[in-house]
């Protein structure tokens, strides 16, 4: 199991983009948060298997039908299980 601290760019506020990811993660089993931050960008905690970590970053990567993702940061944390669900965070 892995953690991934990732933060998105582009146009992923008031978008949907919190909702998209939280209903992407339900349907692959991920668990974790995405909140929006001050700066413009989203923050996604994600906790899964890596092949699974891979179909959720590609989904991140297309982003909701009004989204414009310009940029992803991955940063691997150690996995903690924390997680009970995937939630979005305000």
């Amino acid at each position: 199991m892995k953690r991934l601290k990732i933060h998105v760019s582009g146009v992923v506020q008031g978008v949907g983009f919190r909702y998209f990811t939280r209903q992407r993660a339900n349907e692959l089993g991920i668990r974790g948060y995405v909140a929006n931050l001050p700066d413009g960008r989203v923050l996604v905690v994600a906790e899964g298997d890596e092949k699974t970590l891979d179909k959720f970053i590609s989904a991140l990567k297309e982003g909701p039908r009004l989204a414009k993702v310009t940029g992803l940061e991955i940063e691997e944390e150690d996995y903690t299980g924390e997680f009970d669900k995937f939630e979005v965070r305000y």
